[in-house]
Parts: C-alpha cells; structure tokens; sequence
C-alpha cells in the first residue's frame, strides 16, 4: 500500500509592487526617523557632530601625518627598510634568528617585522615584512605569532632614546629594563604563543628557506621605496587613522569619551603605570610620552618610569592597533584586517601585563 507524501506548500511569490522588508531596511528608516526628529527638536545637533568628527580627524591627519614629523618618518622608514633589505639586512636576522627559532620549531622569519619595527616604522615593518613572511612559506598562524611580536616593541627609535633619558633620571639600570623589555620578548612571545594559541608552526632549515635580498639596482630600488612610502601613508594609513578619530569624534560628541579617557588613567595606575603617560601612550603618542616622562622621571616612583617605558615601547596608541596594523598587514600578508587586528590586540595585552610584571617584580630589584 502507497503511502502519499505531503510537501509543505511553497509560499506564494510576492507580486513584483511590494517586497519584504529586510532588516538593514528597517535599521535605515529608524536611522532616518531619528535625523528627522534631531532636525525637528535641535537642528545643531548634527552639524555638531559633523564638527566634533572633524575636530577630531583634523589635527592627526593633517598636523600630524601630512605637515608634521610623522607622516615623514613613515616615508624615510620605508626607504631606510628596502635599502636595509637591499644589502643583506634581512638574510643576515634569518641567519641570526635560525637556531633560537628551531628550538622552538617556529620559521625563523617571524622576528623580521619586531627587528624591522624597532629600527624603523611599524607601518614600514609591516610593508616589508609581509611578502617576505609569504615568501618564507609562513603559516597563517605563524604571520599571527609575527605580528603579536612586533608590536611588543617600540615602533621609534625616538621613544627608546627618549625611554632610555627617563629610566637614567629615574636611577634605573637601563640595561637590565631594556634586555628584558625589548628584547627578551622576541623569543619568549614565540616561546607562549607557538605553544598556546598559534600551534600551525613549523620549523624550517635554513636550506630551504629562499634568499630576500632583492637583485635590483640601488637606485631604482630607493626610488620605488619612496614612492612606496608616499603610498603607504597617503592611501592606507590616513584613511585609517581618520576611522578611528572619527569614531572617538563621536564618542566624545555624545559624552562618553571623556569617562573612557578617566578610566584608562585609572586602569594605568593599577598596573604601575604613570596616568597621564600611560594615557598618552595609549590614545596618542609614545614618543610623546616619553618625552613628558623624561622631564619628570626624577620626581616619580621609578616603578612608575620603568612600567610607563615598557608600555611606551610597543605598537601603541590604539589608532594603530585597531587601524593601521590591520590595513598594512591585509595589504601585505595573507592575514585578513580582523585577524590582523586580533593578533596585535593580543599582543598589546601581553605587552600591558609585561609592564605590570617589570615594573612590580623587577624595578627593585634594579634601582
């Protein structure tokens, strides 16, 4: 005997004069409803957040990056790295780096972008260091480790010289902070992380690992390099600090940002930062900081010099972190922005529990 089937009945099409309402729909008319109604009860209040945005944006963009010292450095990096690259600099750190990172098993091109960071621009480490990582036959998860290491240090050679004055004023060893700060990192941060988080690592003979000096003539190799970096800052880096300054525009627009601001410099003390250096750090400059820090340091606890130092020399402020880093590595890598991100984010954090532990366990210790 036959059983018969039922299928469910299929719904009927919708005559081509109406069409469902998608959600992004309904998200835009409630969006409209509220500028109409802002419009209607305060007509200022979105040209005033246009002018917050704008406040914001401005002077980074155009004070900082295209007139000021910045935007410079980022172009002379890039053309320092390629000529650096151009004699030999590069095989030389794969020579270096081969025995540590075998006995890690991690490919031993991971630490190019932290050395490349801390001679240059971590704009420019990424620019280079990208291709050569693919080159290396890195792994995703080894180009991850790559760059949780890279922005463990400093990205200007202006905030450890101007680190280096703080930590003398304060009565600190200098060499012991900075062995343990910036350069003990490049092996411990693969050690952790290859075991714990990036475990797609392999270890690579310094046999089949291919050469990286490139074969073109000086000149053309400086002139490409500098068009590189007028690039780099015009096309990618501008567009992404004007992303997060927009967004901290709107945030201080509507009142909260300044409470974010407050908290930090809480945040900072708890971890044996100086506030209003940690902050700076943080949300605007490192060299900056650095800078501030040195003219104090000798008034200050110098737990609060050495943790402040410490945070200062990374991948900081956060416009990098969330704008920068991403874009340059989704560029340059076959890391996607959010993966970008979330491996320089990683890396901050270890670079915040880093300053806690020098600061607390080792400043008495070098005093």
């Amino acid at each position: 005997m036959k059983t018969s089937v039922t299928t469910p009945e299929a719904k009927p099409a919708l005559p081509a004069s109406k069409r469902a309402w998608k959600r992004i729909e309904v998200v835009g008319i409630v969006l409209l409803c509220i500028c109409l109604l802002m419009l209607l009860l305060s007509p200022t209040s979105l040209s005033g957040l246009f002018n917050s945005i704008l406040d914001s944006v401005r002077p980074v963009v155009v004070d900082v990056f295209l007139t000021g010292v910045v935007g410079t450095a980022i172009i002379v990096s890039v053309i320092v790295g390629r000529l650096l690259e151009r004699l030999g600099f590069t095989d030389a750190l794969v020579r270096i780096f081969v025995p540590a990172m075998k006995l890690l098993g991690v490919n031993p091109a991971v630490i190019i972008p932290s050395v490349y960071n801390i001679f240059g621009d971590i704009n420019a480490a990424g620019k280079i260091s990208g291709p050569i990582l693919k080159k290396a036959g890195a792994t995703k998860d080894e180009q991850k480790l790559a760059v949780a290491t890279m922005v463990q240090s400093q990205q200007s050679f202006s905030t450890f010289m101007l680190g280096l004055m703080a930590l003398t004023f304060a009565g600190v060893n200098v060499f012991a902070v900075v062995l343990l700060a910036v350069f003990l990192p490049l092996v411990i941060s693969p050690l952790i992380l290859s075991k714990v988080l990036y475990r797609d690592v392999k270890r690579v003979e310094i046999g089949h690992l291919p050469t990286f000096t490139p074969e073109r003539d000086f000149m053309p190799t400086l002139f490409s390099a500098a068009r590189e970096g007028v690039e780099l800052l015009l096309l990618i880096l501008i567009p992404a600090v004007a992303l997060v300054f927009a967004v901290i525009g709107v945030l201080d627009y509507i009142g909260i940002w300044a409470p974010i601001e407050a908290g930090l410099g809480k945040v900072m003390l708890l971890f044996n930062i100086h506030p209003e250096t940690g902050v700076l750090s943080v949300l605007v400059s490192p060299t900056l900081a650095m800078g501030q820090l040195q003219s104090i340091a000798a008034e200050l606890d110098p737990s609060l010099v050495v943790g402040s130092f410490v945070l200062a020399s990374s991948g900081l402020p956060l416009s990098a972190v969330f704008g920068q880093v991403p874009v340059v590595w989704a560029e340059s890598s076959d890391l996607s922005e959010r993966e970008a991100m979330g491996a320089a984010v990683l890396g901050i954090v270890m670079r915040l529990a880093t300053a806690f532990l020098i600061a607390f366990f080792v400043t008495p210790l070098v005093v």
